[in-house]
């Protein structure tokens, strides 16, 4: 027994000091994660920036120090959307910089944000200064930014593949296997575009849904073939003609149609670059990494001029204090007072990246941003989204900005009660008996379907939002609440559409928005301006913890056909029966 006990004491001793030790390790990890991140990169007098899409990941906020990545091996840098931008704009008066040599392949980012980045680097070639292109694995995304070089060039080699084959949406329904599982989703929606939801009442589409996804599409698609044609200086009806007839088989014939400048070798392609940077070998030029590039451009001192203040609202608008990555009521009503609060800062612009989520949160950032309007100009710049809740939040801001292909609108809310009574009864044969207080006390339990009375009961709360939400509108952006009906019912435009209705004023990114601000309120540039961000961008701490406490939620189905429904219905807790929403029924994710 004695034996028994020292040995047990042993192993607790020894599981001790490993915990203690592997504390230690895992601190010394995060503080050699900070520690090499803190360090500027040094940027050589004459340089080529570099910038391989493939080794980077974009997003309205990046993470700082991502201790989780490096765990998993992941090998992409995490870049805010706007220090790309701003690193592109310094580059372009930077004389240390002589060109740029761009690999699109494998760009991981929003379709906004692949246009705001085109912007960018457009503006970069307007400097002056060359822009080059090599793409070997060519898809929509991909070859739409690097339609905007001087050259492009496409490997000789076979094997590349060349994808450019138009834009695609998949809308999954599930209304048949949930009848197998006997599971009867309840919906309550206003608004005949409201579409959240659908995929659980019906097996197919409605023509309603059909029509405003076909406009969208069609939309996103026609800006940026637009854009592809300007730059490449081919028309654009043929362009779509080459798409729909499969022409595009391989490289050459992205040459023989103009897409391409040029298939070249390898050692072509070294030449190339050796003569626009006037060496003989390949090993005499400075390549400078872009994310290096960004992380130098973000150490330079801000100057120290009016300060504008960068609130940052992205991801799923849901109740509660922090979380990182989505917009919380709580946290965002509290640090919009802040600013409100803070006589330093004398303007804002408010950058709107969510497909919406919870009408309770979205009208408490609302309030907040109202009060904050009536004491500091109040601009917005829209993302990939700013739909349903994202809208509510935007409505009363002085000017909107939206890129092109900005997913916004989708005025109009819904709310779902599952039914699983069936499920119960026919399937796993159990019975639920009810003993409530008043006659509706299990209307929301889930073990029985509503009645009348109490449809009717959550139509009302359903209307009455709505109500709320076309006033919001019809206020905000100095309409007749009659017309924002009209082009509301819950139907999502792209941002020309919605520029073309009066849901955004300007079509422009969000460096034009922040250039709008300075140069309407304060008659100043952009570069003679303190731009400070909020909120803090997610630390290595705050992932470890994220990944400890289990808060970060899992994606199931990443990379398959199902990840764009995971993504919208992940923070709708159809536990809580009768919350009312105000979202996008899917995110889109456009390749």
């Amino acid at each position: 027994m004695k034996s028994f006990i020292k040995t047990l004491l042993a192993v607790l001793a020894g599981l001790l000091i490993f915990s203690i030790v592997g504390v230690f390790i895992l601190f010394g990890l995060i503080g050699a994660v900070s520690a090499s991140s803190s360090t500027s990169p040094v940027i050589p007098e004459s340089a080529v920036l570099s910038m391989d899409l493939s080794t980077v990941s974009f997003a309205d906020r990046a993470v700082e120090d991502d201790f989780s990545a490096l765990l998993s091996g992941e090998t992409r840098s995490s870049i805010s959307t706007y220090d790309a931008v701003r690193a592109i704009n310094a580059a372009a008066a930077d004389a240390r910089i002589k060109f740029l040599y761009l690999r699109p392949d494998g760009a991981s980012m929003g379709i906004s944000d692949a246009e705001e980045l085109r912007a960018a680097i457009k503006n970069f070639k307007d400097s002056g200064k060359a822009v080059i292109a090599y793409t070997e694995m060519t898809d929509n995304g991909g070859y739409y930014i690097a339609s905007v070089a001087d050259k492009i060039y496409v490997p000789k080699a076979e094997g590349s593949m060349v994808m450019l084959n138009g834009l695609s949406s998949n809308l999954f329904f599930l209304k048949d296997i949930l009848d197998k599982l006997g599971i009867n989703i309840q919906l309550i929606r206003h608004g005949k575009y409201k579409s959240a939801g659908e995929m659980y009442i019906s097996n197919n589409i409605s023509p309603a849904n059909r029509e405003q996804n076909e406009v969208m599409i069609s939309s996103i698609w026609n800006n940026m073939v637009a854009q592809i044609a300007q730059s490449r200086e081919i028309d654009a009806a043929s362009f779509n003609k080459l798409i729909d007839d499969l022409a595009i088989n391989n490289h050459q014939d992205m040459v023989t149609y103009k897409l391409a400048d040029e298939a070249v070798s390898r050692e072509e392609r070294i030449e190339k670059i050796c003569n626009l940077s006037y060496v003989d070998n390949i090993n005499d030029v400075n390549f400078v990494n872009f994310a290096d590039y960004v992380a130098a451009n973000k150490a330079k001192v801000n100057y120290k001029g009016k300060k504008v203040a960068v609130i940052y609202a992205e991801g799923e608008i849901t109740e509660g204090s922090y979380k990182p990555g989505v917009i919380t009521g709580d946290y965002y009503a509290s640090l919009i007072a802040d600013v409100r609060n803070d006589e330093s800062i004398e303007a804002v612009v408010l950058r709107v990246n969510s497909p919406g989520g919870s009408v309770l949160a979205s009208d408490k950032i609302k309030e907040e941003l109202d009060l904050l309007a009536a004491t500091k100009p109040l601009v917005c710049s829209y993302g990939n989204y700013a739909a349903s809740g994202g809208y509510w939040i935007s409505a009363n801001c002085e000017r909107i900005f939206a890129n092109a292909t900005t997913l916004t609108g989708s005025i109009g809310v819904f709310s779902m009660v599952p039914d699983f009574s069936k499920t119960l009864n026919n399937i796993a044969h159990v019975n639920s008996v009810a003993i409530n207080s008043n006659k509706h006390g299990d209307m929301y339990s889930g073990m029985r379907a509503l009645d009348a009375a109490e449809t009717a009961y959550m139509q009302k709360s359903v209307e009455d939002i709505y109500d709320k939400f076309t006033s919001i509108v019809a206020e905000g952006r100095s309409m007749d609440k009659d017309f924002v009906d009209s082009i509301a019912q819950g139907r999502v435009w792209a941002g020309t559409d919605g520029k073309k209705i009066g849901l955004v004023d300007e079509i422009g990114t969000l460096d034009d928005a922040l250039r709008y601000t300075c140069s309407t309120y304060f008659n100043e540039d952009l570069e003679q301006v303190q731009i400070v961000e909020y909120p803090k961008t997610s630390s290595t701490l705050d992932i470890l913890l994220e990944t400890l406490t289990g808060s970060k939620k899992p994606t199931v189905f990443s990379g398959t056909p199902f990840e764009a429904i995971e993504r919208a219905m992940m923070d709708i807790d159809l536990s809580k029966g009768g919350q009312v929403y105000a979202r996008m029924p899917y995110e889109f994710i456009i390749k």
